[in-house]
């Protein structure tokens, strides 16, 4: 759609929302494109030696030649060891060089822009020291993607105004005195904005999947996941007893392989029918950006007879003209999701998570799951910040707040997206995805990138392995609506400086080329 020129009015929060609508006509294509053999190359180089000094240097420490600075187990009989051995030289010997990159403390909401408090060290990064300085930095890291990270506004008002009058604790878990109205309000809320039957809150994001997925699988089970879900998901199943199966990321082929022998053989040694067979899948996956294939999951889970449960703590909110998640953006039934997961940690700027499906799904996890029985219900405050953001979301017309930040949102991500592919990074995801990640290969280049972006006033969140691929080291951009467009601007000129400092921009699936503002 074509944009105003630079001649006309400036861009603003509001008229971007106005004059650029949500696509309408989804697309299936995310392409990957193999790292350059040349930086394949250089970056095993780069680990092998890493691995050969840090062998090196841990027979000095052996030898008492140099100090040992970190701390050492003691291996006490009768005790399983706290670590693998090759877990703990990796910390040792490669992620101590670049740990001053992970875990900065901030000292400020985490808006558009914030406050990162900095440190140095003088034991290579052993230990760090406050300077008592902060970094106002564009922040590219939090999963702040409709901007609602505010302390200051109505919404926090609300939320004030909650903790005078009902606290900040219920003191007590959902199956005995931990229900307040503000719960159930929540809850109808829920429904009511996914199109539901009804749906259940749980204090905490990760627990509501790792405690859920028990109540509704075990023994005699099977569980198809996908191999990119996230940890949550995968301590849940195994914790449920369940038999898992692991199928290639986004893999419809291969998943369908795998439901056809589930039927066909049954459970290993009885073959007698699985009692049930759960695909678990994710909205958008939070390293790579990419979408699941809704539409083809949903044919497959008729086809087959099969349930399906939708992890959409990175989507909901964030994708969809509605803001309603992956369902919303693929124009799919919401009622062609067995059970609707998400979580407030992100869209909503709270915590927790919610599970929204049938009467029948909510009233069996209320009553069976570990979550209502042990786990401290939520917070009245945060409730509040979650109902009032609900509210605004569930008003649908296009002039009012709600909508604007998902039209802004929408903006930013094909804006930033077509930029960075432009200059020639190499891009992950889906062309319309809020997580926008970039290839930096080695394990050196992860930590200069991000030190450089700091430099330059920019915050962003690096990855390398074992979070990803050993030749898959990047950067993850996360997009929010609390952007302006000269933010954005910002940032990818210092991209482009940074890119062209490490020699990153290598694709060449989309070599540089000029970008034109009206192909947003």
């Amino acid at each position: 759609m074509a944009r105003t020129s630079r001649h006309e009015k400036k861009k603003t929060f509001s008229n971007i929302g106005e004059t650029t609508p949500v696509p309408e006509h989804p697309s299936l294509e995310e392409v990957y494109e193999e790292t350059p053999f040349s930086e394949a190359f250089w970056t095993y180089l780069n680990y092998v030696m890493l691995n050969i000094f840090g062998w090196f240097r841990d027979l000095l420490r052996n030898a008492r030649i140099e100090n040992r600075k970190g701390s050492a187990e003691n291996n006490p009989t009768g005790f399983v060891p706290l670590y693998q051995s090759y877990e703990s030289f990796y910390t040792r010997n490669v992620y101590q060089r670049i740990s001053d990159c992970f875990n900065r403390p901030i000292g400020s909401v985490p808006g558009g822009k914030l406050d990162v408090l900095e440190r140095v060290t003088d034991d290579y990064n052993w230990s760090f020291q406050f300077t008592g300085n902060k970094i106002t930095s564009i922040n590219l890291g939090s999963y702040n993607y409709l901007g609602f990270a505010n302390n200051s506004g109505h919404i926090a008002e609300n939320v004030i105004n909650t903790i005078k009058t009902g606290g900040i604790a219920t003191a007590s878990t959902t199956q005995e005195f931990g229900t307040l109205m503000q719960h159930q309000k929540l809850e109808s809320l829920l429904a009511e904005f996914l199109g539901t039957e009804d749906a259940i809150a749980f204090g905490m994001g990760f627990a509501t999947n790792a405690l859920n997925i028990p109540s509704l699988v075990g023994k005699g089970c099977l569980i198809l996941s996908d191999e990119l879900n996230h940890t949550s998901l995968v301590l849940g199943s195994r914790l449920s007893g369940a038999t898992i199966k692991v199928y290639k990321h986004n893999d419809m082929i291969h998943l369908e392989k795998l439901l056809r022998d589930a039927i066909v053989s049954g459970q290993p040694r009885t073959h007698r029918p699985w009692r049930k067979i759960l695909m678990i899948v994710e909205g958008v996956y939070s390293m790579e950006g990419s979408l699941c294939k809704l539409p083809e999951l949903i044919e497959l889970k008729k086809k087959y007879k099969a349930y399906l449960y939708l992890d959409e703590a990175h989507s909901i909110g964030a994708m969809g003209s509605r803001g309603r998640g992956v369902v919303d953006y693929w124009k799919c039934d919401f009622k062609d999701v067995d059970v609707l997961m998400g979580t407030f940690t992100k869209s909503f700027a709270a915590a927790g998570g919610y599970i929204a499906g049938n009467k029948d799904l909510i009233s069996h996890i209320r009553t069976t799951s570990h979550a209502t029985a042990y786990a401290t219900s939520m917070s009245p405050p945060v409730v509040e910040q979650i109902t009032s953001v609900l509210h605004l979301l569930l008003d649908d017309n296009e002039e009012h707040e709600g909508h604007r930040r998902i039209s802004q949102l929408a903006w930013n991500t094909r804006y930033f997206r077509q930029r960075l592919t432009k200059m020639g990074f190499i891009v992950y995801g889906h062309p319309h995805s809020p997580v926008v990640p970039a290839l930096l290969y080695s394990p050196s280049k992860i930590a200069a990138f991000n030190r450089e972006m700091l430099k330059r006033g920019v915050a962003v969140v690096t990855v390398g392995f074992p979070a990803t691929p050993l030749v898959l080291g990047r950067v993850r951009f996360c997009l929010s609506a609390s952007h302006t467009k000269e933010m954005l601007d910002e940032v990818l000129k210092h991209a482009e400086e940074v890119g062209d400092l490490l020699n990153m921009r290598k694709s060449k699936l989309n070599p540089k080329r000029p970008f034109h503002e009206t192909e947003v």
